[in-house]
């Protein structure tokens, strides 16, 4: 009797390994880190090799912490890292040089040529997504210019580049299947959102070659069977392969058109399913893949906001303002409600809708009166008008009001800060009990793909917390005035 579903999630701070009962529900989670290589340069990197092995571990610690029969694990869904780039051989299956992570700018220079050359906007209209270092290509384009094993792999027709996805599976499956999903494909830069497919014109910019890119599978196609290098006595199928943030829109349930979540780390990715056909904005957030189920693809908008979380963390370790994220609540409940203080974290540019890297972050607003509460108040505030200016642009651009918005991460613990989210917003906020919303996605899809689960039951068995607006429309009105008035402050452009 098969009774499990497993989950990895591979991120870029480390791997976790998930057991999901019948019910969809978390048994069990394991975690594993891996070294983050940053040199004097401050480009970033991974090692594949170190990656594929803590894969392989996670699996064996979570199901013996489980307690479960191995032999009763069904199948197996895989999120990771998103726009992360790998390159390896294709005979030997080895890496040819560290993975590069989405947070490295290496390619600047070569995403800088293209522009010059006048092929951005073509990109941006293809892709959906602007020219940018961010994403794959552009690190990709740098491995083939600066790796000689690389240019020789190229030349023999034996390089494999992609995202960690495609690595996992390819290494995972006895047959090396080289594969990966409609969502990873949107945020290499490569992908075509009209055509679906990867596109000519764009790769050979980045002087890539289609022979190195993988197959475009749907999100819940079966990429080949796999038993963790003998771990299992059968191999299990690989059914299921998201982006992490495309993995948690869909453990969210937002799978049909207007449906919205956050997610609250380091910094945000906002989403928007934008149901089956494509939408383009001009007011900073790009039009990606959310997923293809079926043989059928749903459309997303989405904008990535830099600093959220990270802004938490600053006024503790940089600060010294509070001793944990946990006092951040009490604090804000306890500020003086007249008080104007606004901060703008701008540490490193502004992200979605405002897309200035040369802004720099302000305090304003500041009166005798204000202390420590009123500092940490602006800063959990600075979160939620950050992702309400992307919500509104989204709700705007798609022309389909949204009716609620559904969150994850560790800030949503916060009591004031989702309170303060719907306030704003104006709409409820729905705070899942489920923390590994970016497994839960692929894991879910995996199982019902195979006829483990039933999706309606499924979302039906999610408890959530709501929290409901309660805020006097001239007070939102007026706060919210006063952030914008706040960035007109810091935007250069």
């Amino acid at each position: 009797m098969k009774r499990y579903m497993l989950g990895i999630d591979q991120s870029t701070q480390g791997t976790k390994g998930i057991v999901f009962d019948g019910d969809g529900r978390i048994l069990a989670r394991t975690d594993l880190a891996h070294d983050q290589i940053i040199n004097e340069k401050g480009w970033v990197e991974h090692n594949p090799d170190q990656i594929m092995a803590n894969v392989v571990q996670v699996v064996k610690n979570v199901v013996e912490k489980a307690g479960i029969d191995k032999e009763e694990i069904l199948g197996l869904g895989i999120s990771n890292q998103r726009e992360t780039a790998v390159c390896w051989n294709k005979q030997t299956g080895r890496p040819v040089y560290n993975a590069i992570v989405w947070q490295c700018a290496r390619g600047a220079d070569i995403c800088e040529k293209i522009a010059a050359d006048g092929h951005g906007t073509m990109i941006q209209e293809h892709s959906g997504i602007p020219l940018s270092p961010y994403y794959s290509a552009a690190k990709i384009a740098w491995v083939l210019r600066n790796v000689e094993e690389a240019r020789v792999a190229a030349e023999k027709d034996e390089l494999a580049v992609g995202t960690m996805d495609s690595y996992l599976v390819y290494q995972l499956t006895a047959d090396h299947a080289f594969k990966t999903d409609y969502s990873n494909a949107s945020r290499t830069q490569m992908f075509n959102v009209r055509t679906l497919d990867w596109d000519e014109e764009i790769i050979s910019l980045f002087g890539i070659k289609r022979s190195m890119l993988a197959e475009i599978c749907d999100s819940d196609a079966l990429y080949g069977y796999t038993d963790f290098d003998g771990y299992l006595a059968e191999p299990i199928p690989i059914h299921g392969v998201m982006g992490d943030s495309h993995g948690a829109l869909y453990g969210q349930g937002c799978v049909k058109p207007g449906m919205i979540k956050a997610t609250y780390g380091t910094g945000s990715s906002i989403m928007m399913n934008v149901g089956e056909k494509p939408i383009y904005s001009d007011k900073g957030v790009v039009t990606s893949l959310a997923w293809s189920l079926g043989g059928k693809v749903n459309y997303v908008l989405e904008g990535n906001i830099n600093y959220t979380g990270a802004v938490i963390t600053w006024l503790q370790k940089d600060l010294g303002l509070i001793a944990s994220a946990k006092e951040t609540q009490e604090l804000a409940e306890s500020a003086n409600p007249g008080d104007t203080t606004y901060l703008v974290p701008a540490f490193t540019g502004l992200g979605a809708p405002y897309w200035d890297s040369k802004a720099k972050a302000i305090i304003c607003g500041i009166t005798r009166t204000t202390g420590k509460a009123e500092m940490a108040r602006a800063a959990l505030d600075c979160i939620v008008y950050q992702i309400s200016d992307v919500v509104n642009v989204m709700a705007e651009d798609s022309g389909i009001p949204v009716e609620e918005l559904r969150v994850d991460g560790g800030p949503t613990k916060n009591g004031y800060l989702m309170q303060f989210q719907s306030d704003i917003l104006n709409i409820p906020v729905q705070v899942p009990d489920a923390e590994e919303l970016s497994a839960m996605g692929p894991a879910y899809v995996a199982g019902i793909a195979m006829g483990f689960y039933d999706q309606e039951k499924l979302f039906a068995g999610l408890n959530r917390t709501r929290f409901a607006p309660a805020m006097a429309d001239d007070v939102r009105q007026q706060k919210y005035a006063g952030w914008k008035e706040s960035i007109q402050m810091v935007l250069t452009k």
